[in-house]
């Protein structure tokens, strides 16, 4: 019996879930990336991410994460070299609670709100405890 598949972290959902190419309509199906494939390539290639600490952040083995990057990158090529439109939806995946102190990905919406209401809240205290002249 096989282990059971254990969900990937992921920050957010994408803000854009299909890609079309332009020109003559595409003769093929599209391709469908998981939003852990989508997940992996955007900490790894997009926020500059070693796959050892993608693989921390998304709380799964670096060989898993090399793994679900590896078939990103091929379902990528195959959506650009084939002209085929791209859609990015299912996977294993569980989205960030935002209840960690700090986000490892760059910020989700939810601890990108609590970094920017903590800042404020220290620029107050700073501005308190600067001497009046």
């Amino acid at each position: 019996m096989p282990r059971p598949r254990k969900c990937r972290k992921v920050c957010q959902l994408p803000r854009i879930q299909e890609f079309h190419p332009l020109g003559p309509p595409p003769c093929g199906p599209a391709v469908v990336l998981n939003v852990d494939e989508y997940e992996a390539i955007r900490l790894i290639d997009r926020q500059g991410f070693s796959q050892e600490e993608c693989s921390a952040y998304m709380q799964v083995a670096r060989t898993t994460v090399q793994m679900i990057y590896n078939s990103a990158r091929k379902k990528l090529a195959a959506a650009l070299v084939d002209g085929l439109p791209l859609r990015i939806e299912g996977g294993s995946y569980q989205l960030c609670d935002g209840k960690e102190e700090a986000c490892g990905c760059g910020g989700c919406r939810r601890h990108l709100r609590a970094c920017s209401q903590k800042t404020l809240m220290e620029e107050e205290v700073h501005e308190d405890r600067s001497p009046i002249g």
